[in-house]
């Protein structure tokens, strides 16, 4: 089972849709995150985090049977790969993390991107082009779910 976390980092000043922040990936083999790394692997998450869901929106239509994902302006890199059966292995640097269904891990992702939502960014102005693309994303990714 996957479990996915997104964070913004403290600190930065007023809310921007540039905000920098983090995410962390857990699987039953082991954690991915993009903290605590030199050099630093932290990213613009909400841009980050709507090019997950749009790229993972991709993978779950069965067009593409293994994508990755790098974040906005960092090396931070999740692999996922489907096999015949519909099992979900996601790793990072070749090192697998876990394996997930596709369901599990379209809900993995979806709890934590509906979570940073409703929390930062409302922060964030409605006029701002990232907070209209991430809703977007959300909406989009939602209706796509397996």
């Amino acid at each position: 089972m996957i479990e996915m976390m997104f964070s913004v980092r403290p600190g930065q000043g007023e809310s921007s849709g540039f905000d920098l922040g983090d995410i962390t990936c857990k699987g039953e083999n082991g954690v991915a995150g993009s903290f605590g790394h030199t050099p630093d692997q932290g990213m613009m998450i909400y841009i980050s985090v709507t090019l997950l869901l749009d790229s993972l929106r991709i993978f779950f239509s069965g067009k593409e049977s293994a994508v990755s994902f790098t974040g906005a302006d960092t090396s931070f890199q999740l692999d996922f790969r489907r096999d015949g059966k519909g099992v979900v292995s996601v790793s990072t640097k070749g090192e697998l993390l876990g394996k997930s269904s596709l369901d599990d891990l379209a809900h993995a992702v979806l709890r934590p991107a509906l979570e940073l939502a409703d929390g930062r960014l409302s922060d964030l102005p409605m006029r701002d082009s990232v907070r209209r693309d991430y809703i977007s994303a959300v909406q989009d990714f939602g209706a796509a779910m397996p």
